[in-house]
């Protein structure tokens, strides 16, 4: 049997929004160590990926499956204070807008109760195709239910 602390990290729910802690390494830092622009969107990525493993939605099995998959249509992304290096950070995740074929999740990069970035991202359920697709309706189920929770 394998020790628990061997498992990667799982972010939790709370109400309808889903927490994601990290810790900020030096790649994810420039020169002077100040988080770059870019890994606040790895850091939502990571957060976004995992709320919905935790809430149920089996992205890989929608993938390996032809069913289609989520991505990226839009990120309105605002940077308020920096985050450096070694900092523990939380990701802050909520559904607002759920669509046929799209959800808007808004996120926020927190340090202590300090907001770092906050950001809205648009993300488009496809066809293997690239064509737009309804998602799930037991995917926006969860989502609308997660929704009514915030």
């Amino acid at each position: 049997m394998s020790d628990l602390r061997d498992q990667p990290y799982r972010g939790h729910f709370q109400g309808g929004e889903h927490r994601f802690a990290l810790r900020v390494y030096y790649e994810d830092t420039d020169a002077g160590g100040v988080v770059y622009h870019a890994s606040y969107l790895r850091f939502m990525e990571r957060a976004r990926s995992d709320m919905l493993d935790v809430a149920g939605v089996d992205q890989r099995a929608a993938l390996d499956g032809g069913l289609g998959q989520y991505v990226v249509a839009e990120a309105a992304i605002r940077y308020l204070r920096p985050a450096r290096l070694h900092d523990a950070l939380l990701v802050a995740s909520r559904m607002t807008k759920i669509g046929g074929a799209s959800c808007v999740i808004h996120q926020r990069v927190i340090r202590d109760s300090e907001l770092l970035a906050e950001a809205d991202i648009t993300v488009a359920f496809l066809a293997p195709d690239g064509r737009p697709r309804r998602q799930p309706r037991a995917w926006a189920e969860i989502f609308e239910r997660l929704k009514g929770e915030s």
